[in-house]
């Protein structure tokens, strides 16, 4: 099985084709600014559970937000969770420069 992702800026959204199909089998949801990309909400359809195409889409974007000096900021589940177990795009996190003072 092949897992094709592409970015689809005008839905704000990365989506995954499964062996060629113009079906989409699952999407990461996204806002993005200058400086950071938000992952809200990632979907993958039922007949496609299990089968990496969360995976690769979570990969995928932030292969690319990496590539664009994008931080991360993992408000979805999924994406929060494949970050922990992948320790190597650990250092893509948005880190709050914010302090709050006593």
């Amino acid at each position: 099985m092949t897992v094709e992702v592409r970015d689809a800026p005008e839905a704000k959204r990365y989506e995954a084709r499964v062996d060629g199909e113009s079906k989409v089998a699952g999407v990461a949801e996204y806002i993005r600014t200058a400086e950071l990309v938000a992952f809200v909400h990632t979907e993958v359809s039922p007949e496609y559970e299990g089968r990496g195409v969360g995976a690769a889409l979570v990969r995928t974007a932030l292969d690319e937000a990496r590539a664009a000096n994008l931080r991360v900021l993992a408000t979805c589940p999924f994406v929060a969770g494949w970050i922990a177990r992948h320790p190597e795009y650990q250092d893509l996190l948005y880190q709050s420069r914010s302090k709050v003072s006593d």
